[in-house]
């Protein structure tokens, strides 16, 4: 008897018994027990067993048809598809500008330059206050991440909220047109990188143990690649013009008037740096402070040096009888790979145009590769050609190395996720057809994650739609295990296989659509870049966190959806191709 304590419990309780008596026929008939086909079933599941009948008739059509779709669908995503990425694209929080200006500038001609380009964003920050703070920083300095002697200073940014401001390419834009009016200086911007740091997508590098054949190919090219479509704010790191005057001092003479190098030396530094008397620290500063002695600045001038005079046991002595100075190129930075001397160029690429396809086009350009690149299926004709020097070697650096690296470690590590799959599968089963069969359902998967990235107009990601990818394996598997565990034990038990593949897939419906259908569920915030503030009760879209990671959840998502589809069609005819296999067989032994 039930103790009617509180009647709603009493009234919810009587309600579930009373379905529990309607599905019982239900689970009668699914029951491995029963004899009663499935077929008899109404409702969805009913619907499925009948689909399932009529597919098992035509095992062989089935698993052709689901090659087809995949080979299909990777030949429509080379022909429409958005094309192939290193890293996703993230709305950054920093941004910096880059001031290059050529000339023997002083440091507060640098500081004017960089002041200029300050007070433009100052103007844009005071009309959007977009920016937190802005740092800037010029005068005789360097930056690592600079490789151009022509850098002379840059203006950190630092960004609002996503949702407070525009795009940081609008803004950047907005700067980069407004700082062309600045004659003399050369600006361009640089945005924080989501992923690992790889400088520009574009990067060239030229090396040969030939410095002068090095330097004028290295010029040839820089024209040719100012004037390609597509690149843009070109740099490199050329030795910086300028002069250099050497003193050649004609010993002998300086001995008939009694001059010796030290004295020569010592008369020219005071029309130059200085001589350094020694070092002074104040009582309130732990550091010295250099004390040097030199001529006034307007003593300090090319034809000043041509008269000055030297102290001699006979005299003053003008240096012009012992001293010529010539003017040579100044010697810039000097950079040696692998003991061959190097030159890099560098670009970045326009707006909506993805640096795997440039690169590849670039390779096809200088020669790297002999086939022409493709653009969605079509080769792409009439490329100009740059006829480099064949003692010169030329590589593709950077981004474009470090995305074949990521590529590589990802195929392997798939190739052994796979590995070890299988291996646990054999143990498993102890069958190479369903082991196989499970790891079919994998490579399927790719089709759906293909079927995602056109419908969403995403690039595949090496890095994480690669991930997605491995990750998607371990999920898909489950069903197909589900599936064949089931259909084994039934075998023995049912009239026939085709009934077992049929009650197989009948009973193993309901959990398959469950487990992908919580899985979607969960990543679907993800997919579509929606963040939930249970704090603030906000709902917003499309914030940096989200644009992480909606390429793998995407792969996910369509994958494993495209997966459970077929798993619950190719699988049940691929179990009824083998049986059907095996009957020929034997039929054809014992005939």
């Amino acid at each position: 008897t039930f103790i009617k304590i509180i009647p709603s419990v009493y009234k919810i309780s009587e309600s579930i018994n009373k379905k529990q008596g309607n599905i019982s026929e239900s689970s009668k008939i699914l029951s491995s027990e029963s004899d009663v086909s499935v077929i008899t079933l109404k409702g969805f599941i009913g619907s499925y067993a009948k689909l399932i009948n009529f597919l098992l008739n035509h095992p062989a059509k089935v698993i052709v048809s689901a090659i087809l779709i995949l080979v299909g669908v990777s030949f429509a995503y080379t022909k429409i598809g958005s094309g192939i990425e290193f890293f996703p694209e993230v709305e950054p929080e920093l941004a910096k500008i880059v001031v290059y200006a050529r000339g023997n500038l002083s440091a507060k001609e640098k500081r004017d330059y960089v002041s200029r380009v300050e007070n433009i964003i100052l103007k844009i920050q005071s009309k959007n206050n977009e920016f937190k703070n802005i740092y800037a920083l010029s005068g005789n300095i360097s930056d690592q991440s600079e490789a151009s002697e022509d850098f002379i200073g840059s203006i950190s940014l630092e960004y609002n909220d996503w949702d407070k401001r525009r795009k940081s390419k609008v803004i950047l834009n907005e700067i980069l047109n407004k700082t062309k009016t600045i004659k003399g200086i050369k600006v361009e911007s640089r945005e924080q990188e989501g992923g690992p740091p790889t400088g520009k997508p574009i990067n060239i590098k030229l090396t040969s143990p030939n410095k002068s054949l090095l330097l004028s190919e290295s010029y040839r090219l820089k024209e040719f690649i100012d004037s390609y479509p597509e690149l843009i704010n070109i740099e490199d790191n050329f030795p910086a013009p300028g002069i250099e005057w050497e003193i050649n001092v004609n010993r002998k003479q300086a001995a008939k008037f009694g001059a010796n190098i030290s004295t020569i030396g010592n008369v020219i530094k005071l029309a130059t740096n200085g001589i350094k008397l020694g070092e002074y620290r104040p009582d309130d500063s732990n550091d010295s402070i250099p004390l040097y002695l030199r001529y006034p600045s307007e003593g300090r001038t090319l034809d000043i040096i041509q008269n000055l005079r030297v102290n001699t046991a006979v005299g003053l002595v003008p240096i012009a009888n012992f001293v010529e100075i010539i003017a040579n190129n100044r010697t810039g930075n000097i950079v040696r790979v692998n003991s061959k001397n190097a030159i890099n160029i560098q670009a970045d690429i326009e707006v909506g145009v993805y640096a795997d396809a440039k690169v590849k086009e670039m390779e096809y350009v200088l020669g790297i590769n002999k086939s022409p690149p493709s653009f969605r299926g079509k080769p792409i004709e009439n490329l100009k050609k740059f006829n480099l020097d064949p003692r010169i070697k030329v590589q593709l650096i950077g981004e474009n190395q470090d995305q074949k690296e990521a590529q590589d470690f990802l195929s392997k590590a798939f190739a052994v996720a796979l590995f070890m799959m299988l291996m646990i599968l054999l143990l498993q089963f102890n069958s190479f057809y369903s082991s196989f069969l499970i790891l079919f359902s994998v490579v399927m998967s790719t089709t759906g994650v293909f079927i995602g990235l056109m419908i969403t107009g995403q690039a595949f990601s090496i890095v994480m739609t690669g991930v997605g990818v491995i990750a998607l394996a371990g999920i898909v598997v489950n069903n197909n295990i589900i599936l064949i565990d089931t259909f084994d034990f039934l075998k023995n038990k049912m009239p026939t296989v085709r009934e077992a593949i049929i009650k197989t897939g009948a009973q193993r419906i309901r959990p398959v659509l469950l487990t992908t259908f919580t899985t979607v569920l969960g990543l679907l915030p993800m997919v579509t870049m929606t963040n939930v503030d249970f704090v603030t009760r906000e709902i917003t879209r499309g914030s940096p966190d989200t644009q992480w990671w909606v390429q793998l959840s995407t792969a996910i998502v369509f994958g494993l959806i495209f997966a459970t589809i077929l798993t619950l069609i190719v699988t049940p005819s691929a179990l009824m191709l083998r049986e059907n296999i095996k009957t020929w067989y034997q039929n054809k032994i014992n005939s």
